[in-house]
C-alpha cells in the first residue's frame, strides 16, 4: 500500500499532502481526518462532518509550498466562509495556472507544544533523523538533535531529552508535561519509513503538535528521488 502511494508521486518528485498523510497513516503516525473537496456541495459535506474551525489548503501537482501562493486559509468558522475560501483557492489556482486536484479540508487542531520531526538522505551517512521544537527554537536557536537511522525508542528518547528546550516538554511554570513517550514512538516510525522506502529523500512533519496525551501531525511533506 505504501509503495503504491510512492508510485503516484515518483515522477512528480514529491507527494501531495493527502498522499503524504495517507503514507503517515500507513505507518500508524497520528494525523487528523481530512477530505479533498472539488465543489461547493462537497465543501458543505466537509463542514457537516468536521465542524469548525477549519483549515483549507490547495492540492495541486504544481504547488509544493502552499502558503507562498496564498493556498492556505486558516480559522474558517462558518459554512459561508468555507465556501468563500474554496472559491478563493480555486481563483488562486486559475490565476497562477496551477492544475487543481481539489482543496484539502480538515479541522484545525487544538494548541499544544509545536515540534518538528524530519528526516533526510545524507550522501555519506544515509537516512538522518532530526527532531526539534518549532518556532524560534529551531529558527533562531537551532535547537535540534540528529541521529542516523535506523534507531530504537531509547535513541528517540535521547533525541528529545538532549534539546535545550526539553524542560518545556517536561512541563515548566505550570505547563502540563507533554506526551514524550508517543513522540518518541513517532520518531521511530519515521526512521522505519526511511529505511523501508528508499525512494524517499526527505520527510518534514512540521508542525507536529504534542499534547499531554498524544500528538497530531498538522502538515506533512515527503520528497522523493525522482524517477526511481
Amino acid at each position: 500500500m505504501s509503495e503504491e502511494i510512492i508510485r503516484r508521486g515518483i515522477d512528480r518528485g514529491w507527494l501531495l499532502e493527502p498522499e503524504a498523510k495517507e503514507l503517515c497513516r500507513n505507518y500508524r503516525l497520528s494525523v487528523g481526518e481530512w477530505m479533498v473537496v472539488r465543489n461547493q456541495d462537497e465543501v458543505k459535506n466537509a463542514v457537516g462532518k468536521f465542524g469548525f474551525p477549519l483549515v483549507m489548503k490547495i492540492v495541486s501537482p504544481d504547488v509544493l509550498h502552499k502558503s507562498d501562493i496564498g493556498g492556505v486559509i486558516l480559522n474558517i468558522d462558518s459554512e459561508e466562509k468555507a465556501i468563500n475560501s474554496f472559491e478563493k483557492i480555486r481563483e488562486v489556482a486559475e490565476k497562477g495556472g496551477y492544475r487543481l486536484e481539489g482543496v484539502l479540508v480538515e479541522r484545525m487542531v487544538p494548541q499544544g507544544v509545536e515540534t518538528i520531526i524530519g528526516a533526510k538522505k545524507d550522501p555519506q551517512f544515509g537516512p538522518v533523523l532530526m527532531f526539534g521544537l518549532g518556532g524560534i527554537f529551531v529558527e533562531v536557536f537551532k535547537d535540534v538533535s540528529f541521529r542516523v537511522a535506523p534507531i530504537r525508542k531509547e535513541d528517540a528518547m535521547e533525541m528529545i531529552s538532549e534539546l535545550k528546550a526539553y524542560p518545556i516538554l517536561r512541563g515548566i511554570r505550570g505547563r502540563k508535561p507533554s506526551d514524550i513517550n508517543s513522540l518518541a514512538d513517532a520518531i521511530v516510525k519515521v526512521s522505519d519509513m526511511m529505511m523501508e522506502l528508499p525512494q524517499i529523500s526527505e520527510i518534514d512533519l512540521n508542525p507536529t503538535i504534542v499534547y499531554e496525551v498524544g500528538y497530531k501531525i498538522v502538515d506533512a511533506r515527503v520528497l522523493l528521488k525522482k524517477g526511481e
